[in-house]
């Protein structure tokens, strides 16, 4: 479908963005909460980090379906599912009664923001028809620059004047009038129904991706789930092999170095930034003693510094190539996350502050130029499997953050002062970063 006058686009922009808002603010906003779900609901930080863990997790899993859904169903029909589907989650988190309800009920809410932000994306670029791409890659891009920003400071705000539990009603809001604008405004987006789903390869990877993620939070006490997990990728990757375009997503990708080095630095990208979502608001409310609030404050610093190194990685990206600038990037991160993993309970804030912004900037600057070298050289038929492979690798990369470094704190807690704990964690944080690090000179060094 095409749409040509602007009144047009512009209607179908505010359609989706009022659905999609909340799912953009809710990845980031409960990590400012996590101390206090953990205090009011009686767990470790073992078990309420699954409230991260198992969110970014279903957002991962949800994205292999959404194009076979899209395509059967339609756009307009897997946009309301998906926000309905999104509204029950949240509700239900907003009325649990103990951790285990409310991780069930953040898996829902990722099942269905999971679909929402690849459905968004394709149906805006059906939309334009082959036009306007500036601007519906701009509009696009666009909740994900004020989420870093806006949500950690509103979580801090609500969980400080209000329950934690009005961190999952502010969605409410968003849904409902983003489910009766869809009904209303929102063009069928007809798909053709010849798409067929991989059951088998479904039924191989998203359990298999689940259990090394759950095997890594219980590791060392337990190897079996990892094993299980292990064992059920490596036989989805056989397979993939062996049927090649019918399968859940196309592995003979992997046979190019610069796909294989975006995919990996994506999954590492995701471990350096949810997983100091996860370390740094709990950082400055355990052994800082700060409210939610101003931990809050402080994680929207860093994403003040993503935003402000995105246009500048985009143009750098084009004139240099995607080596040296997600290099360069991923070195600053490195740098900035050593004064938290040295940091003393008496720190300087406004020092603190001021490296959580660098930080930002090189965060910022890694994600465009990665993107950009995952679909160097690709065919036109392999795009929607890198498209899978990109944004699964990212958001299960951010899964396994928020799990390992959460089983990496409570354990040295339990042994160590609180101060030394956290500053192991932020180092293992390091180390995967420089890992990263190394993974960008796979990438390619022109444009």
């Amino acid at each position: 479908m095409s749409v040509s006058y602007d009144v047009s686009f512009r209607r179908l922009s505010f359609v989706l963005l009022t659905g999609v808002l909340a799912v953009v603010f809710d990845t980031t906003i409960v990590n400012v909460a996590l101390d206090t779900l953990g205090r009011d609901l009686h767990v470790t930080v073992g078990t309420i980090q699954w409230v991260t863990t198992g969110y970014l997790l279903a957002l991962g899993v949800a994205v292999p379906v959404t194009g076979w859904l899209t395509d059967r169903l339609g756009g307009k029909r897997v946009w309301i599912a998906a926000l309905f589907l999104f509204l029950a989650g949240s509700i239900g988190a907003s009325l649990a009664g103990n951790a285990g309800a409310l991780i069930g009920c953040r898996v829902v809410q990722g099942l269905g923001g999971g679909l929402m932000l690849p459905v968004m994306t394709t149906l805006i670029v059906q939309a334009t028809g082959g036009r306007m791409l500036g601007r519906a890659t701009a509009l696009i891009s666009f909740p994900a620059l004020l989420g870093p920003i806006l949500g950690p400071f509103a979580g801090g705000l609500i969980v400080q004047h209000l329950s934690w539990r009005w961190i999952f009603w502010v969605n409410v809001p968003f849904c409902v009038a983003g489910l009766l604008l869809a009904w209303r405004l929102l063009p069928a987006f007809p798909g053709t129904g010849r798409a067929r789903l991989d059951l088998p390869g479904l039924a191989l990877a998203l359990p298999g991706i689940a259990a090394v993620v759950y095997g890594l939070s219980r590791f060392p006490s337990s190897y079996l789930p990892l094993a299980l997990g292990a064992a059920l990728l490596t036989a989805f990757t056989l397979r993939a092999r062996r049927i090649g375009e019918a399968a859940l997503v196309d592995v003979r990708l992997f046979r190019l170095r610069s796909f294989t080095g975006s995919v990996l630095l994506l999954f590492l990208s995701g471990f350096a930034l949810y997983g100091a979502l996860l370390l740094v608001p709990l950082y400055f409310q355990q052994v800082r003693g700060y409210g939610p609030l101003a931990a809050g404050l402080f994680i929207a610093a860093q994403g003040v510094g993503v935003l402000g190194s995105r246009s500048l990685a985009g143009r750098l990206t084009d004139r240099i190539g995607a080596r040296w600038v997600a290099f360069a990037g991923l070195a600053v991160v490195a740098a900035a996350t050593v004064p938290f993993a040295v940091a003393g309970a008496t720190t300087g804030e406004w020092w603190l502050t001021g490296v959580l912004v660098v930080r930002g900037l090189g965060l910022g600057a890694v994600t465009i130029p990665v993107m950009a070298a995952a679909y160097q050289g690709l065919e036109r038929t392999e795009v929607p499997h890198a498209s899978i492979l990109t944004r699964t690798a990212q958001q299960i990369g951010g899964s396994f953050g928020t799990a390992v470094l959460a089983v990496v704190l409570q354990h040295y807690a339990t042994s160590h002062p609180l101060t030394t704990a956290f500053d192991i964690a932020f180092w293992w944080s390091i180390v995967c970063t420089v890992a990263a690090l190394l993974l960008s000179l796979l990438l390619p060094a022109r444009p």
